[in-house]
């Protein structure tokens, strides 16, 4: 019997009828991404290397957003509040001026995004480059949040820590993709119908993310945001009863998912027939969130596959964590997406 504390993780996707797929197109997209950036040099070797391991399986719009938010996690984690408003200025002002050159000796992170976003703007219909721009300035906005409650060692309430990292963790920027070109009126977008399951499956990323992150962040000083210690916080509970509220709270949420995908409106048949494509998008999305968790190094190592199996993971030690919120564990790289631990 170990003597190490452990987090026994809840298996949250048992029942779920999405199963694991890989992208046809995975291989070649893949090698377009990873040339694109490395280009950049954005990263440290340390840095590079973890994110090398992340394997992120989407198509190219959606591999080179996950690289765009990759590195504005690796470069605002660096700094303060008033460090951070300064590369949301910088990312935005080249999200909105796509086409115009980056001042000289601006931060990389100002270009990585101007290139993003110009060869996203060929293939997204308007009103998907309309809605990703706003859930993208939320995004932004919330890592601003972020930074000043982790200088103030703020821990927020279950409900606010829920709405603060569904736009941190960016959930709603990676689904992006899904209504590339399905150009959806507001309407169907914003029916109670359709964003309700869009809020379930972006509290569905993130929960995982925060269970299969929460070993890594305790031993970097980062475990503040995390929902598993807004649950300890508020019901002034321990570790395991903590993940087992975790647990209940995230099987409502993809029972409802069901049921509201079981009643959707209709909108008409061309709509319709995107409209199914968008929810299974989502569907598909829990599902690889999960996969990807397991099946790259970044959360568990090498031991993956074997944690996937038995749920079981041995705590690390605590290394401690300085007031701007930098880690001093050298062997751990702190993120805050899904797809990456905090």
């Amino acid at each position: 019997m170990s003597l190490t504390p452990q987090l026994r993780l809840p298996e949250p996707l048992a029942h779920w009828p999405w199963q694991r797929q890989i992208n046809p197109h995975f291989a070649e997209v893949k090698a377009e991404c990873d040339a694109w950036v490395h280009s950049f040099h954005a990263f440290s070797p340390k840095a590079q290397q973890a994110f090398d391991m992340g394997n992120f399986e989407a198509l190219r719009i959606g591999c080179d957003l996950v690289v765009l938010l990759f590195i504005v996690d690796d470069f605002t984690d660096r700094v303060d509040g008033a460090g951070v408003e300064i590369y949301v200025d910088m990312v935005m002002d080249a999200m909105h001026n796509p086409h115009k050159p980056r001042p000289a000796g601006e931060s990389v992170v100002g270009e990585v995004a101007r290139q993003f976003w110009a060869n996203a703007v060929k293939r997204a219909c308007p009103s998907a480059q309309r809605r990703f721009l706003h859930v993208f300035s939320e995004y932004m906005a919330a890592v601003v949040e972020e930074a000043h409650d982790r200088h103030n060692d703020h821990v927020r309430s279950i409900d606010a820590y829920l709405a603060l990292r569904c736009r941190t963790g960016a959930p709603y920027t990676c689904f992006f993709p899904f209504e590339l070109t399905a150009d959806f009126p507001d309407e169907v977008v914003f029916h109670p119908a359709v964003a309700q399951l869009t809020k379930i499956a972006a509290e569905s990323v993130v929960i995982m993310n925060d269970l299969y992150s929460y070993n890594i962040e305790q031993s970097a000083g980062h475990q503040n945001h995390n929902l598993v210690t807004a649950v300890m916080h508020e019901l002034d509970g321990d570790m395991d009863r903590a993940v087992q509220w975790i647990a209940r709270y995230h099987d409502e949420l993809l029972a409802q998912f069901l049921e509201g995908r079981d009643n959707l409106p209709s909108f008409g048949v061309d709509i319709d027939r995107h409209l199914s494509g968008y929810v299974e998008g989502l569907a598909h999305w829990i599902r690889g969130s999960d996969c990807w968790s397991f099946e790259s190094k970044r959360y568990f190592g090498d031991k993956g596959p074997e944690i996937q199996k038995s749920r079981i993971v041995d705590l690390l030690p605590r290394v401690g964590i300085s007031k701007s919120g930098q880690g001093q564990c050298a062997d751990v790289t702190v993120s805050r997406f899904w797809w990456a631990p905090k």
